[in-house]
């Protein structure tokens, strides 16, 4: 046990296209315990616990692996210990792991099913960012209906491009929308559809950065807002605000101390690539993209009174729903 390094093995589960990070988590756990001495329950509950929050302290953003780890550990110890030894129990219980995961990559074709009887023939459809849910979804669609699709930049990782890429590739109508841009857009769609990171205990949604906004701005214009999301998305986590997500910490938005900075002479008012402001000492001033990225969050919260419904492979549910669902999943 001791040679094992468990954010090595999860890195390299992500590597596979298909695993997100909540069952990449899961089955980074499950390696654990093929590798785990422990002789009895309470330290192999231990050693996962153990394992869980290793993960989730070497991970800038753990929600969805710690939702993977919170459902996994809660199915270790409401597992019958009914085998013959600990070590029969074990395997039983890697078994189990291994073939949930196995289940788990089929539940993005059930909430394409289920999304796909509200998506009507000449849908205008707006995206945010990368989803593969909502992307099987769309080709599900396009395959049955004709749609187009706004997909919008989703800065500042940009994963809105990889979307715009692969729906234009499948032949779906496509335009990439800017961030800045969703309210000029929005009057032109039919309905928001988005993936998740995690959906909390509230009902509410967190997602890569822009969801938020686009959902007031989604509600504002009259105009549904779905979630989809697998069910071992689900976590119970109750955030109140932006600033109660694990993912934030004080460099997020914060204030870089003021440099003493003046004015070089430009030709005209509109920037340019080259730099026209320079520090007290005579030293140019840049903003790169990566400065702009390193002090912006990756994630936000969209309150449950935003989302018109949460598509997921246990049913299409309002937020009320998904918290009784949650309060059900690990009651007792």
């Amino acid at each position: 046990m001791a040679d094992f390094q468990i954010y090595e093995s999860y890195q390299s589960l992500l590597k596979n296209e298909n695993l997100s990070t909540p069952l990449a988590a899961i089955l980074a756990l499950t390696e654990m315990m093929m590798h785990s001495n422990a002789g009895t329950m309470f330290e192999l509950l231990n050693e996962l616990k153990g394992g869980a929050e290793a993960l989730s302290r070497q991970t800038s953003n753990p929600i969805g692996l710690n939702a993977g780890c919170e459902l996994f550990i809660e199915f270790i110890t409401s597992f019958p210990q009914d085998a013959a030894s600990f070590s029969e129990l074990k395997t039983e219980l890697i078994r189990h792991g291994q073939q949930y995961a196995e289940q788990a990559l089929t539940y993005r074709a059930k909430i394409a099913e289920l999304a796909f009887d509200f998506i009507k023939d000449d849908s205008v459809i707006l995206t945010h960012s990368y989803s593969r849910v909502v992307l099987q979804t769309l080709l599900l669609a396009h395959k049955r209906k004709r749609i187009s699709v706004f997909v919008t930049e989703a800065r500042p990782r940009g994963l809105g491009i990889k979307t715009a890429e692969m729906l234009t590739a499948a032949g779906i109508p496509c335009t990439v929308v800017l961030d800045s841009a969703v309210a000029y857009a929005i009057d032109k769609v039919d309905f928001v559809l988005v993936g998740s990171e995690a959906v909390v205990e509230s009902g509410g949604l967190v997602n890569a950065v822009g969801s938020n906004q686009i959902a007031i701005i989604a509600k504002a214009a009259n105009k549904p807002f779905y979630a989809l999301a697998e069910s071992y998305k689900f976590h119970r986590m109750f955030p109140l605000s932006q600033y109660d997500l694990p993912s934030h910490n004080p460099g997020v938005l914060s204030f870089p101390q003021a440099l003493g900075a003046r004015a070089l002479p430009a030709s005209s008012g509109l920037p340019s690539k080259s730099s026209s402001v320079s520090s007290d000492n005579g030293s140019p001033i840049r903003i790169t993209q990566e400065d702009i990225a390193r002090n912006n969050p990756d994630v936000d919260y969209t309150r449950p009174d935003l989302i018109s419904l949460v598509f997921s492979d246990v049913g299409s549910l309002t937020p009320e729903g998904v918290s009784q669902y949650l309060v059900g999943m690990f009651a007792g």
